[in-house]
């Protein structure tokens, strides 16, 4: 059982919001690892489907619901030691930003407000500015701060907030996307090419929120979740190309002809590559301020992303090797 330190109250039952995702799932198992037996942990999802793996793990409850309706997330909370909000979205309208990023964040103050659930730790996004939302250049980063604000200025929360930078692993949708782009075509054309990164390893954000869970002396802090090294988004693609085994020239498009591009891939069947909303994000660096703490102070050294990656990514890994390969230690 964990102990949420400095509080007499152990964290018996988590609610996870987005926690059939991507971080999700590398957060539930960090945290069944960590917890043992005396935690459980409650993981609505609007298609049970999508979390079949995780219902068959031991002190898992894998609810239907939607919790943007509010009378499913008021139900969701009863019982509940601290909250984890995963929910998030890279594309989508203006509307379905700030229904995701703000409006959900403000009924799950309200709920928890209700439920009298205090703990609460919520996941953002490095390049979010700590002041005027309208600063931010995209409805990702304008949402995001927004719903920051909003569940700052709920003074019954305990709230710690998460901002990771791009996030890779072994079943990433970025990375690997690329590497598979690369053995498909002679040359990738590229927007936001000189666009900077400090990715950072999804194991590593798994157990920057276990910390935060743990240490209650988090409550009132932004973390910063940044890799140790920072990267343009063009060397993260000709990295992904030498490691798989499909070295491309990389091609920088200017800005006119990289909107066009990313107007042409959101035509596309399924969730696009990139869009224009993805470029104007991209116009602020995605890597640590300095101006919070980072995972040095939660006493951790981020993996590089070579030493994931390359191994993951060579020719000739079958699923189980990434699978194996995907798993992380202290």
């Amino acid at each position: 059982m964990t102990t949420d330190f400095l509080s007499p109250r152990p964290l018996r039952r988590l609610l996870v919001l987005g926690g059939t995702g991507f971080v999700g799932r590398a957060f539930v198992a960090r945290w069944l690892a960590t917890a043992g037996s005396g935690a459980t942990l409650c993981i609505p999802t609007r298609r049970r489907v999508r979390g079949h793996a995780l219902a068959m793990l031991p002190n898992v409850e894998l609810v239907e619901a939607d919790v943007h309706d509010p009378a499913r997330l008021d139900a969701l909370l009863p019982g509940v030691d601290a909250v984890v909000n995963l929910v998030a979205i890279l594309h989508g309208s203006p509307a379905q930003f700030e229904r995701t990023h703000v409006t959900l964040p403000q009924q799950l103050a309200a709920a928890c407000q209700r439920a009298g659930v205090r703990r609460l730790v919520q996941v953002s996004a490095l390049g979010v500015p700590d002041g005027d939302p309208a600063a931010a250049p995209s409805h990702y980063l304008r949402s995001k701060a927004r719903g920051e604000r909003v569940l700052r200025a709920a003074p019954e929360l305990d709230l710690t907030v998460l901002r990771p930078s791009v996030i890779f692993g072994a079943e990433d949708r970025f990375i690997r996307l690329f590497a598979q782009l690369q053995a498909l075509v002679p040359v990738m054309a590229l927007a936001g090419a000189q666009a900077r990164f400090q990715p950072v390893w999804v194991e590593d954000v798994a157990r920057a929120l276990v910390r935060c869970l743990q240490d209650r002396s988090t409550v009132g802090q932004t973390i910063e979740c940044a890799g140790p090294e920072v990267l343009t988004l063009a060397e993260l693609v000709r990295l992904a190309g030498r490691w798989s085994g499909h070295v491309r020239p990389v091609l920088p498009l200017p800005d006119w002809a990289g909107r066009l591009q990313a107007r042409a891939l959101g035509l596309l069947p399924g969730e696009p590559l990139m869009s224009c909303d993805n470029l104007d994000s991209m116009g602020v660096p995605n890597v640590a301020t300095g101006r919070h703490p980072g995972l040095a102070a939660l006493d951790m050294v981020p993996a590089a992303i070579a030493v994931v990656m390359q191994p993951v990514l060579s020719p000739g890994r079958t699923a189980e090797d990434r699978r194996r390969l995907s798993g992380g230690g202290d």
